[in-house]
């Protein structure tokens, strides 16, 4: 009996099998090409650009973590800006004439307090559990207080990158810099009276005339000695540096307007009255750290005197930290500006991993993709095709003739 009609038969039925299973994982799927086999070209564009598409979707999420850390610092940065316009706004009621003793204790008590924020500011968690200004030591709190209260950063100024797009790498740690970096005084000098004045003077930065000079001045490690000598109408002054004089004046004895000093590309203006034996040391500014300078703002409110001389060497020392908060108002702008510029760099970086992805996804699609209506049409038309046959071959079967074959 010739059985080549059923094998022909059966080698039919399972090829439209074959091909209703694979359009119905097409339909399920959306995917046309699953396996090398099917379609090597298409294959190997889609995987080369899902690969892609994985590398941007990361970049991606290394992007939300930075922009959640730096958000976290933004935060912190605010906190510390308000602390520092507060600070500078209790000094300026000290030298507004706030001279009772117990006013001004009240006042120091205050700085205190805001040190105290200043330190809780200072070693805040980030989100993901790490503080946030401890550079690559985040398990370790960057700022530690000692039994006599002076603060300390054990923090580092690590950078840890990470890419955020193609080529593109951004920094994934925040530092304590913006709480230790600021140079004292006005950014070029300190101001010091001596302890032993017995007169109201006072010297004051009032801004540059020589840029250059000054930096010279701030970068070098010489100070510049100011002392006054002679009476009351008559009071002079001399300015030495490394033993040489130089400058040489008289002060103003009108009682209306001060004496200005140019001295080192910065002007100064000396302002009460002197006593004949007075000085006072002008120094290159040194890095401050924003607790010191809270210290030290407190502890002169603290312990401020009663004569004018007592007053005056206070309201040096209280100048000397206004123009100090300034330098850290800067320096939080700066950090804060500087925050600004990498969220800025990420958002733009995120837009182009998007669009690229966005890209990728199309390639894919155009490799790989199922057409679907034809799809399912061929799915429906194979289908009905199966089931004719079969019917077909069933009808047949129940011939008598097929007996004989």
């Amino acid at each position: 009996m010739d059985l080549s009609f059923y094998s022909n038969f059966t080698n039919t039925l399972a090829a439209q099998e074959a091909q209703i299973n694979r359009l119905q994982q097409q339909v399920s799927s959306g995917v046309t090409v699953q396996t090398p086999d099917q379609n090597p070209a298409a294959y190997e564009t889609a995987a080369l650009a899902n690969d892609q598409i994985s590398q941007l979707n990361n970049d991606n999420t290394t992007q939300a973590a930075i922009q959640t850390q730096l958000g976290a610092a933004n935060n912190s940065y605010n906190s510390m800006a308000s602390l520092l316009d507060n600070v500078q706004s209790i000094v300026l009621q000290a030298l507004n004439g706030t001279s009772n003793s117990q006013n001004l204790n009240a006042l120091a008590t205050q700085v205190q307090s805001a040190s105290q924020q200043l330190l809780s500011i200072g070693n805040a968690i980030s989100p993901n559990g790490s503080y946030l200004f401890s550079g690559s030591h985040g398990t370790l709190a960057p700022f530690q207080q000692d039994a006599s209260g002076n603060i300390s950063y054990f923090g580092d100024s690590g950078q840890g990158q990470a890419t955020i797009a193609q080529g593109q790498t951004a920094n994934t740690l925040v530092t304590g810099d913006v709480f230790t970096s600021a140079l004292a005084g006005d950014g070029i000098s300190t101001v010091a009276a001596a302890t032993s004045n017995t007169g109201s003077g006072q010297i004051l930065q009032q801004g540059l005339v020589n840029a250059g000079t000054a930096t010279a001045f701030q970068r070098g490690n010489t100070p510049i000695t100011v002392s006054f000598s002679g009476s009351s109408g008559a009071m002079g002054y001399t300015a030495t540096q490394n033993g040489a004089t130089i400058a040489t004046g008289t002060l103003n004895s009108d009682g209306t307007s001060q004496t200005s000093l140019q001295l080192a590309g910065v002007d100064y203006e000396i302002t009460g009255s002197p006593a004949n034996g007075d000085s006072f040391t002008i120094s290159p500014s040194r890095p401050q750290s924003a607790f010191a300078l809270l210290s030290q703002i407190s502890n002169a409110l603290a312990n401020a005197g009663s004569t004018p001389a007592q007053m005056a060497q206070t309201n040096q020392v209280l100048n000397q930290g206004l123009a100090g908060l300034a330098q850290y108002q800067q320096a939080v702008t700066t950090a804060q500006a500087r925050n600004g510029v990498t969220l800025q760099a990420l958002s733009t970086a995120s837009a182009g991993n998007t669009s690229q992805a966005t890209a990728a996804q199309t390639t894919v699609n155009n490799a790989t993709a199922v057409d679907m209506p034809a799809a399912i049409t061929a799915l429906d038309q194979t289908t009905t095709a199966l089931q004719a046959a079969m019917k077909t071959f069933s009808t047949a079967q129940s011939l008598s003739l097929f007996n004989y074959l």
